[in-house]
């Protein structure tokens, strides 16, 4: 039989790669990739979320899209019995 092979291109685009070990964004075939963010400008669980939030929110603004579209998300907590009592 004969079979039709269609190829299709996949692009690519890197944005924020001011450090070039990395890219803060990634775009592949539509789909966004954001590095993971952390805040160490302050000790306090809710601001931290608050500045890590704002990150994401810039970060997903670049490429075009914001938190309603996420497909997943992780949050990681050093002490969870500690900062997720509020």
């Amino acid at each position: 039989p004969n079979l039709l092979i269609r190829s299709r291109t996949m692009a690519t685009t890197r944005i924020g790669t001011e450090d070039p070990r990395m890219s803060k964004i990634v775009i592949h075939n539509g789909i966004v990739y954001i590095s993971g963010q952390t805040d160490g400008t302050t000790t306090d669980i809710k601001n931290q979320t608050a500045n890590v939030l704002k990150k994401v929110d810039d970060l997903l603004a670049q490429a075009n899209t914001d938190k309603s579209k996420l497909l997943t998300s992780s949050i990681w907590l050093k002490d969870i019995s500690r900062d997720f009592k509020d």
